[in-house]
């Protein structure tokens, strides 16, 4: 339920003020539906006294609004929003969850009822037509089949029309008008005109064809609800890798369990071995190896110690730390990366479609034809009835159905190919990104290489000895090892020594795996490696690698090709980038980025006018897929990051992003043919119903068969199946 502000009323509990002196609200306004919407909210509040900045997330409807002062009111934007017909509240996500479910009963509902106006109107309607049992009907059985079609009709296509009606009602209130104000008009029209023919005795109802459209309109709308409801926020599952709880070191070493919301700079904490480190911190006690492929990209640990900061979200694999606090939890790296991530999702939303803007053309047009249809047939001497017939004709013949299905009905059909392909398309917005992308922009780690770390070529003999102790260690690189030995004995009287390596006894003898300085010799340093060696015996080196996925130089060629330029962001030393650069035949490349460093990448090339796909699958890709202009992620992507890609693909190779692109094309040219045939439709229609020719019946019929041929030339949209 929404809210109203009323003088006196207060919503300043609600707003989160900053160290700045600055305030922020968020709002909830469930009636944004559409990028007009967005752009009428965002300049209304926008220009409101005091307002620095109003940012619509349509997925989440919510509004955030930014003051210039922490004594800001927000009760004026409340006020303002509810002026402008789009009333808000305090925004609150289980309430925004709660809306969204709602509103898919309410569409459920509705769809139901009309499906049942639908068979039962067409019972009654279809003896007025075609008579009944091959008799052509009286005068009082046909009066009653019309009193009978308007009983089942009329509360049917009331109920099934609200969505429309509410819509359009809230749109007139804004002084504008949408696509469901002239479906609305003609419903309701249709309705007034069936039972002045019934009261009168005429010889045509239309109840049948009001309930009909309402019922194939419905179709679409709840299809576009479904769409909304798989876009879950990113930016929530992302704050969700942090633990609700952690651990406190109190001033007499006592431990106690706290919210992470109380944690503050200072506080002492303890991180075990499998946990990941809730907030930014620096390490004062303890040393262990973090797993920071999340936030970085680099697959190898990386070894800490007293003194040493590190950044939330990154897990502990071994030792255990004690962390000094140096920020709160919604000021940690992660929560940075959250907020690019949603600023992303913002601006990604303000993307317009093609049909947004034939509507704010169309629905002016069409209402001004039905105007121009009554007056004129009235002028030349037809009768009022005859001519309000006709009005109703041009407003329901020219129903934006064909023009609201053109790109929907292309995006369902390439949804469905690309799914079929293994490609699962998470926004039908995404497709038309995709088709117009001109740069695409890898990640390394996990993209184009399969992001677990490999066993280079060694002597079977020595991977047999070190795997004993390599099966009794939790460290990537020894599990790495352990499954390039298969299974097997494991290593006795077992020692983990934190950030240097295991220690145990082999065949009776004493050996260490680890680190080179853990066995006493000197690390190559180019490669990621492991040492093992019996005591007092020679030392054994394993080298690891993250393999290349098979086909990465093939799509990059294939993309090029396509007229795409291709460049390698990771946060990977230079050394494994450069050598994934060259298997992949990639000349630009850029090693040691930070999630914020890719993310303004993104948004240096945006400024230079390109349209950059990104392809990534790390915690510290999610802002940059965020805010890339279509983005993709494997489906063995943090889960974080498969929520701000648009699209998620499988398997083990890339051909995936090459035939995403290809469909995604060819949606393109199908929506657009589909726009050339909704407008050639409306053009010998439109006419037809001016000059009468053509009654609301007949009228729905010829709607629908325009929705049909819409639909039918979607289901060409595809591509050949690309192969490396």
């Amino acid at each position: 339920m929404a809210l109203t502000y009323e003088g006196g009323a207060d919503f300043a509990a609600f707003l989160r003020r900053g160290a700045n002196g600055r305030a922020s609200l968020d709002l909830l306004v469930p009636d944004v539906r559409c990028a007009g919407c967005l752009g009428k909210v965002e300049r209304a509040v926008g220009g409101l006294p005091g307002v620095t900045a109003a940012r619509v997330n349509l997925t989440q409807k919510r509004l955030t609004v930014e003051f210039a002062s922490a004594a800001a009111d927000p009760g004026d934007v409340i006020a303002a929003l509810d002026h402008l017909g789009y009333p808000a509240t305090p925004y609150d996500p289980a309430l925004a969850r709660d809306a969204h479910e709602r509103e898919g009963r309410q569409l459920i509902m509705a769809l139901a009822v009309a499906g049942f106006g639908v068979m039962n109107t067409m019972m009654f309607s279809v003896p007025i037509w075609a008579g009944l049992f091959g008799q052509e009907l009286g005068p009082a059985t046909r009066t009653l089949m019309m009193w009978f079609s308007g009983i089942v009709g009329a509360p049917c296509a009331l109920y099934a029309g609200m969505p429309f009606f509410r819509s359009a009602w809230r749109s007139l209130r804004a002084r504008r008008a949408n696509m469901d104000v002239p479906i609305s008009i003609g419903v309701l029209l249709t309705l007034a005109i069936s039972f002045s023919e019934t009261v009168l005795r005429g010889r045509d109802v239309y109840f049948d064809a009001a309930v009909s459209l309402l019922f194939l309109l419905l179709i679409g709308r709840w299809l576009e609800h479904r769409l909304r409801a798989r876009a879950s926020s990113a930016a929530a599952d992302l704050l969700a890798l942090q633990a609700p709880t952690v651990t406190l070191v109190g001033r007499d070493e006592a431990l106690t369990a706290i919210p992470l919301s109380r944690v503050s700079p200072g506080d002492l904490l303890l991180v075990r071995p499998g946990e990941r480190l809730p907030v930014d911190g620096e390490v004062v006690q303890g040393a262990s190896e973090l797993d920071t492929s999340l936030l970085t990209g680099e697959t190898a640990p990386v070894a800490v110690g007293a003194g040493q900061v590190c950044r939330a979200g990154a897990l502990n694999l071994s030792g255990v730390l004690r962390l000094r606090a140096t920020a709160r939890s919604e000021d940690s790296a992660l929560a940075a990366i959250a907020r690019l991530i949603e600023l992303g999702a913002q601006s990604k939303s303000r993307y317009v479609r093609l049909a947004d803007k034939a509507a704010a053309v169309y629905v002016p047009v069409v209402h001004t034809v039905a105007l121009m249809t009554f007056i004129g047939a009235w002028g030349l001497g037809v009768d009022a009835r005859e001519a309000l017939i006709r009005a109703v004709a041009v407003l329901i013949v020219t129903c934006p159905c064909a023009l609201g299905l053109a790109v929907p009905a292309v995006q369902i059909t390439a949804s469905a190919r690309l799914f079929r392909r293994g490609v699962l398309v998470k926004s039908g917005a995404a497709l038309e990104r995709l088709a117009e992308v001109d740069h695409v922009v890898f990640d390394k780690t996990g993209v184009l290489t399969l992001g677990r770390p490999r066993l280079r070529d060694t002597a079977p003999a020595a991977v047999a000895m070190a795997a004993p102790l390599a099966r009794a260690s939790r460290h990537p690189l020894a599990r790495a090892l352990a499954e390039a030995a298969g299974e097997g004995a494991l290593a006795e009287d077992v020692t983990e020594v934190p950030g240097q390596g295991v220690e145990g006894v082999v065949g009776g003898r004493r050996c260490r795996l680890g680190k080179a300085g853990f066995l006493g010799v000197e690390s190559h340093g180019s490669e990621t490696e492991l040492w093992f060696g019996y005591e007092g015996d020679m030392r054994i080196r394993f080298a690891f690698a993250d393999a290349m996925r098979d086909d990465a130089s093939d799509v990059v060629a294939a993309l090029n090709a396509r007229g795409l330029s291709v460049e390698i962001l990771s946060g990977d030393l230079a050394g494994p980038v450069s050598r994934a650069a060259a298997a992949a035949e990639v000349s630009s490349w850029r090693a040691a980025c930070t999630p914020e460093g890719k993310a303004a990448r993104i948004d240096e090339l945006a400024a230079a006018g390109r349209k950059v796909l990104m392809v990534g699958d790390g915690l510290n890709d999610a802002a940059a897929l965020a805010k890339a202009h279509a983005a993709m992620a494997p489906g063995t992507a943090l889960e974080a990051s498969q929520n701000a890609a648009d699209l998620v693909f499988s398997g083990d190779g890339l051909a995936a992003v090459v035939e995403a692109i290809d469909v995604a094309r060819s949606a393109r040219r199908r929506a657009l043919e589909n726009f050339a045939l909704a407008a050639l439709y409306n053009l010998i229609a439109g006419p037809a119903a001016m000059l009468g020719l053509v009654n609301p019946f007949v009228a729905a019929i010829a709607m629908s068969s325009s929705s049909l041929v819409v639909t039918l030339n979607a289901l060409r949209t595809g591509a050949r199946r690309w192969t490396s």
